[in-house]
């Protein structure tokens, strides 16, 4: 890990997910047990395109940073790949809303066709999910704003207003939370079960 400075060296802020990001030093302070061990240095940093905040932490006889807050996400590996390679995308390019909300509508698809909902449109293929009982209604009203959104951005819809950062975030939200529960969930389910077998 680097070391606390006048910059934070990270690939990507963790809050809008841009590349090499200008992170500055805002602050610094020590913390300690009530018995005075365990001192820590405390240090924040703010990212100069999106304005979010990053917490640094460092033992206080050493410099270097052994954790932050928070930490940039990552697409679980029990998601298929390509679901996967889209979120991953997506993730990467909040600080581009309307790509990350169209990459956001790919990998939804993508997670319907692993499930092999196949046929048809996207529309098509998230009523029919709902209807098997894969997603709930909610889930699938929620997938159809993705969707509906995406088709914005891809039509260059000049009556729709151009994606917020929030925006973006909130379709990303969903995205995570439905291959959470189509995928990730499932997956640690059965290793609990397989693990429970080995005992």
């Amino acid at each position: 890990m680097p070391q606390i400075g006048a910059q934070l060296e990270l690939n990507r802020c963790p809050h809008c997910g841009v590349n090499t990001p200008n992170l500055r030093h805002q602050t610094r302070f020590e913390t300690s047990s009530n018995t005075g061990e365990g001192a820590r240095i405390w240090a924040l940093y703010t990212c100069q395109r999106c304005g979010g905040v990053i917490t640094t932490c460092a033992l206080k006889n050493n410099n270097e940073i052994i954790d932050y807050y928070p930490k940039s996400e990552k697409v679980d590996e029990s998601i298929p790949k390509r679901a996967a390679e889209y979120l991953s995308q997506a993730l990467e390019s909040l600080h581009a809303p309307a790509g990350a909300i169209m990459l956001t509508a790919s990998s939804v698809d993508a997670m319907l066709k692993a499930k092999n909902y196949k046929k048809g449109s996207l529309y098509s293929r998230i009523d029919k999910a709902a209807e098997d009982h894969l997603i709930t209604e909610e889930m699938a009203t929620w997938a159809h704003e993705i969707r509906l959104d995406a088709n914005d951005q891809r039509h260059a819809d000049e009556g729709a207003r151009l994606p917020t950062h929030e925006d973006a975030r909130k379709v990303v939200d969903f995205a995570l939370a439905l291959a959470e529960f189509l995928f990730v969930l499932p997956a640690k389910v059965q290793r609990g079960i397989n693990n429970k077998s080995k005992d």
